[in-house]
């Protein structure tokens, strides 16, 4: 299936997690918001959360500071 993460098109396969994708961009441990569809997806159900043909995620990295 095909998705657009961080407005670069993706394949991967049917049946992938928001948690999985997560594996995949080494992004696993580091402070991240997901938005899937414009909707944020809290961390407690990135697991189970089945992305869909057509899918747009935005994976944004916490940045700190003072």
């Amino acid at each position: 299936m095909d998705v657009t993460v961080n407005g670069e098109r993706m394949s991967l396969p049917e049946g992938t997690t928001v948690a999985a994708l997560l594996e995949k961009l080494n992004a696993v441990g580091t402070r991240v918001a997901v938005l899937l569809n414009e909707t944020v997806i809290p961390s407690p159900d990135q697991p189970q959360r089945r992305l869909e043909e057509g899918d747009r995620v935005e994976v944004l990295t916490m940045a700190g500071g003072g």
